[in-house]
């Protein structure tokens, strides 16, 4: 019975520290609190069936406050690196958008009907190109 109680305090904590908090969590927070809630439960039960479940709750706090929050963080760093990589797509993306632009802004001015192609020396003509520019 007494450790029914003591899991249903930590519960009823943790529910309470997640609600208290004015932002939201990130992973790494998210992930502490959940292993800390799941690892005083278990570390309850585990003490209890051992006869010291105080013991049994603190070092289950500890252990799933600790292993929550390296999963909670792992997940974060792999949000912030895709994060950084759909930026960098973007920036690529107006890049591009941009170049397609320019070469158009050019085309539609250089579009003089003059066709270049039929302006191909052969081997007996001696053509420089500095003279037409």
């Amino acid at each position: 019975m007494k450790i029914q109680k003591i899991t249903s305090l930590l519960l009823a904590l943790s529910l309470l520290s997640l609600t208290a908090c004015g932002r939201s969590l990130n992973s790494t927070e998210t992930g502490a609190i959940a292993g800390t809630t799941l690892g005083a439960g278990l570390g309850a039960i585990i003490g209890g069936r051992s006869g010291k479940p105080g013991a049994g709750v603190a070092i289950g706090t500890a252990a799933g406050a600790l292993a929550g929050g390296l999963l909670g963080r792992q997940q974060d760093n792999v949000k912030s690196k895709s994060a950084e990589q759909d930026e960098r797509l973007r920036r690529q993306e107006e890049e591009i958008q941009r170049q397609r632009r320019e070469l158009e802004e050019l085309k539609r001015r250089n579009n003089d009907g003059y066709d270049y192609r039929d302006q191909t020396p052969s081997r007996n003509d001696s053509f420089d190109y500095r003279d037409r520019y």
